[in-house]
């Protein structure tokens, strides 16, 4: 739907939840020379100023990337590692966010390659222009774009798919999508967010990827609140598969301070489960 803008949602908790995995995930891809590719499916605008209209207006950042940067205490190497990045896209800017893109172009090598969907005409602008030289970029649905780069010439890659979940299509178009990428390209890291919000196809979205890759998987749910009523998102959650060998380890030391930092009770936990093949 071309009425969704990520620049209102920009570093919140859903975002830091994203880019962690996303980071640990690349980290791990880049430690073989052979070349990788990396896609974006809903790529949006690159990078994301707080002081413009959409992310001032309800300063969600508050909510995530902002409680990172002003914890005391030194963090957890998996946890360092992505503020690391943030910071290092964040240079000689204006106070903001990166998106997902911007994290992986500063971390992709030169025998490396990006790929880069978005449908919103103002986001693929943006994104454009920032990008030019350093992705393909198209102006497409991301869905219907994996079919035409799938699989990448090295045969590794790192397919990160987060469309708005605005349309509950959206539900329904992340299960086939990803049915017939891995056909197309069985041994990729495909990385899945979607939001935790009281709708059945959110809460049955789990055992159906699930169900996709029951032996190589790994899904980590943030919880900020308490659910509450029939609206609003109370967390979100990235499901992995095909995920590194460490990756789990990993986020048994990053969850845990996610829900300190970024949860507003007691009441409200994390899961995390794997199974790693």
């Amino acid at each position: 739907m071309l009425s969704y803008r990520h620049g209102f949602h920009a570093g919140n908790h859903a975002d830091v939840l994203k880019h962690v995995v996303e980071v640990l995930i690349l980290d791990y891809l880049m430690q073989k020379p052979t070349a990788l590719s990396y896609i974006d499916t809903h790529a949006g605008a690159g990078f994301y100023h707080f002081a413009s209209t959409f992310s001032a207006q309800n300063r969600e950042f508050d909510s995530g990337i902002t409680k990172l940067r002003n914890a005391d205490g030194q963090f957890a190497p998996p946890l360092a590692r992505y503020l690391d990045i943030v910071e290092s896209c964040s240079t000689n800017e204006a106070a903001g966010y990166p998106g997902s893109p911007a994290i992986a172009i500063a971390m992709l090598r030169k025998q490396d390659k990006a790929h880069l969907f978005e449908l919103h005409p103002n986001d693929h602008q943006n994104l454009s222009k920032r990008f030019k030289h350093q992705a393909q970029i198209k102006e497409s649905d991301g869905f219907a774009g994996l079919k035409s780069v799938l699989p990448p010439p090295s045969k590794r890659g790192l397919i990160l798919i987060d469309p708005p979940y605005e349309d509950k299509n959206d539900y329904r178009n992340v299960i086939a999508s990803l049915k017939d990428s891995q056909r197309r390209f069985p041994n990729g890291v495909y990385a899945l967010w979607y939001p935790l919000i009281p709708r059945d196809e959110s809460k049955d979205l789990g055992r159906r990827l699930k169900a996709l890759s029951p032996n190589n998987y790994l899904h980590a749910q943030l919880h900020v609140q308490a659910e509450q009523g029939s609206h609003g998102m109370y967390g979100s959650a990235m499901f992995v598969i095909n995920p590194p060998w460490q990756l789990h380890e990993q986020m048994q030391e990053v969850m845990p301070v996610l829900q300190t930092l970024l949860a507003d009770g007691e009441n409200t936990p994390f899961k995390l489960d794997a199974v790693i093949a």
